[in-house]
């Protein structure tokens, strides 16, 4: 286990039997030290994920169908895109396949809701991202009533047989919600509004979506109650504090690379042979 943390994050922040009513978005659950031993911590892992990443891409390159997918659920200014940026960015963007799901398009209308998230998944050796996912079907939709609840309510057990069939297929889920208290989703809100090069990130119905959060609330708990399996288990993080957030997912994927006990696949060469050619060259 890595140093600093009393308890692994896989089971610190695990969202079994977790109410979203009382968690304590600016705390730091399993985690012992603080903003400065987290930075320090922060780069010596992120280097550790970058190695068992490149190990990841480099047993796809040589055929492994197995893949990590990281999947990202959260309000706006949860941190998202800071995971994106600041974990996601420490490894080889070639071994990355990120998504973004916002809005059907007119053509993913036309389709069954998972239809553009089968699209999407990761290929062999790759470690994917969804920034909002397939989950946006049990939640904006539901506290939007975008449809009948007899259609979302169904797409609970869909979802779980779903990720059942990725994982038999050699995926490792990582599912990660992320919630920040509304205060600091105020205060995320306005730096937004007062930084010129933060104006593209804003948008007005963020405010409106405020409002909602009792009904977002709602519908995040029976997420996680329903969704969260041995097979593909949720985690909760506190995203106030979002040097916790970063480091937290961190060391979720290198746990999930871990699991599948990568080593550097062996040369399908001569290597001796090879050598003699190099050097006659």
């Amino acid at each position: 286990m890595a140093k600093h943390w009393s308890l692994p994050p896989t089971d610190a922040l695990r969202a079994d039997g977790l109410r979203i009513a009382d968690l304590d978005t600016s705390g730091t659950p399993g985690f012992k030290g603080d903003k400065k031993a987290a930075a320090a911590l922060q780069a010596e892992r992120a280097e550790v994920l970058s190695g068992l990443q490149e190990k990841l891409y480099a047993n796809g390159r040589s055929g492994d169908s197995r893949n990590v997918l990281l999947v990202l659920q959260g309000m706006d200014t949860a941190g998202k895109g800071g995971i994106v940026r600041h974990v996601i960015g420490s490894v080889d963007p070639q071994g990355v396949d990120h998504a973004s799901f916002g809005v059907p398009t007119e053509e993913e209308k036309q389709h069954h809701y998972l239809w553009r998230i089968r699209k999407a998944l990761p290929r062999g050796g790759q470690l994917g991202v969804f920034d909002r996912s397939h989950y946006e079907d049990v939640l904006v939709v539901r506290v939007h009533n975008l449809v009948p609840s007899e259609v979302w309510e169904p797409r609970y057990e869909e979802i779980n047989a779903f990720e059942q069939e990725l994982v038999d297929q050699g995926t490792i889920l990582v599912k990660v919600a992320m919630f920040v208290s509304l205060d600091e989703q105020k205060q995320r809100l306005m730096e937004r509004l007062e930084r010129p090069d933060k104006y593209w990130k804003f948008n007005p119905a963020d405010i409106d979506e405020r409002a909602y959060w009792p009904a977002y609330q709602e519908a995040y708990q029976v997420m996680l109650d329903r969704t969260s399996t041995e097979f593909a288990p949720w985690h909760v993080i506190p995203a106030d504090r979002k040097w916790f957030s970063r480091l937290a997912v961190t060391e979720l994927l290198i746990n999930a690379l871990d699991r599948l006990k990568l080593d550097w696949p062996t040369a399908k060469f001569e290597v001796e042979e090879q050598k003699r050619r190099l050097e006659q060259a």
